[in-house]
């Protein structure tokens, strides 16, 4: 890239901070009242787009280039997920979560003609999108959440790795029919949405250490002498078993960026910050004190993969629907 290209750049990424933080800052906390009130008209909206923003903050950036009044059914079934996701990994006691799911599935199952009871359904099935994903898909995520529920901690990374992507495998397919269409292949999403969790799981290694799935597969607990008591306590042998699942990972995550089918722009900014936070505790001496207190990427470089995908996004889509 020359001189002119790159200043180019320096003007692009210094509009777009300005547009992240006054735009962003003047269109809702979280973009609360706007959607609230220009696009479900509820203000219960605003509360489930928060908790999404919460756990990931980074997005704040990605609303600048996917705008929720222009998108609404977007920023809906980001929140909707989280909403899952919280209920099948939130909630310690299995029967409680159990409950939350069998509502969740009763409610997408008469979506569609109904319209929906909760302010996240009512904005999904207000949309075009909802009515040409097939129900199986929207009820996909929603029992395989329910089916893990009971589920113990994996043997190996690679069975780690497939029961993972039961559940956000099943998110990942949902989201890029709505993004993309359901001829599209969620392959790619599949793969960074499972190892997104897998990551995020690993941050909560201390916490977890009593659930009765633990973010270390059993083969490396064993390798590395590891009981549940000493997964609360650092020592080196933590770290080691630590950092040979950010190895596994890294290499998983490599093999990703081969596999078919576009992510979403909130997905490609969660896979960033992935990234860059698995590489970073990778090389620290105390690795999990690295992931726990990492923070999203909000600078230039995360206005510019934001702007990045959602160009990718516009010209796939408009790619066809000519």
């Amino acid at each position: 890239m020359g001189l002119s290209g790159w200043r180019r750049s320096a003007r692009l990424g210094r509009r777009c901070r300005n547009r992240a933080s006054t735009r962003f800052d003047r269109t809702a906390q979280v973009e609360g009242s706007r959607v609230s009130e220009e696009v479900s008209g509820h203000g219960a909206l605003q509360s489930y787009v928060d908790k999404w923003l919460a756990v990931q903050p980074q997005q704040r950036t990605a609303l600048v280039f996917v705008d929720p009044a222009k998108y609404p059914g977007h920023v809906a079934l980001a929140a909707w997920e989280q909403e899952l996701l919280s209920a099948a990994y939130g909630i310690r006691e299995p029967h409680v979560a159990a409950t939350k799911l069998n509502w969740w599935a009763e409610e997408l199952s008469g979506a569609a003609s109904s319209g929906g009871r909760h302010p996240l359904t009512r904005v999904l099935f207000d949309d075009e999108r909802a009515h040409a994903i097939p129900q199986e898909h929207w009820l996909a995520p929603v029992l395989a959440a329910m089916a893990q529920l009971e589920e113990g901690t994996a043997v190996d990374f690679s069975a780690q790795l497939a029961a993972t992507s039961a559940l956000h495998g099943a998110l990942a397919a949902l989201e890029t029919a709505w993004w993309y269409g359901n001829t599209v292949s969620p392959a790619r999403a599949t793969r960074v949405a499972t190892l997104s969790h897998l990551l995020f799981a690993l941050r909560r290694l201390q916490d977890d250490a009593e659930r009765d799935r633990l973010p270390l597969p059993m083969a490396r607990l064993a390798r590395f002498g590891l009981s549940r008591a000493s997964l609360r306590q650092p020592s080196e042998a933590r770290d080691q078993a630590i950092r040979a699942q950010l190895d596994d990972l890294r290499s998983a995550w490599s093999e990703a960026s081969r596999l078919d089918g576009p992510l979403s722009v909130f997905r490609t900014l969660e896979a960033g910050d992935g990234e860059r936070l698995m590489r970073k505790a990778a090389r620290a001496g105390a690795p999990l004190k690295v992931l726990q207190t990492g923070t999203p990427n909000s600078g230039f470089l995360a206005t510019l993969r934001a702007w990045r995908a959602a160009q990718r996004w516009q010209r796939q889509v408009a790619g066809q629907h000519p």
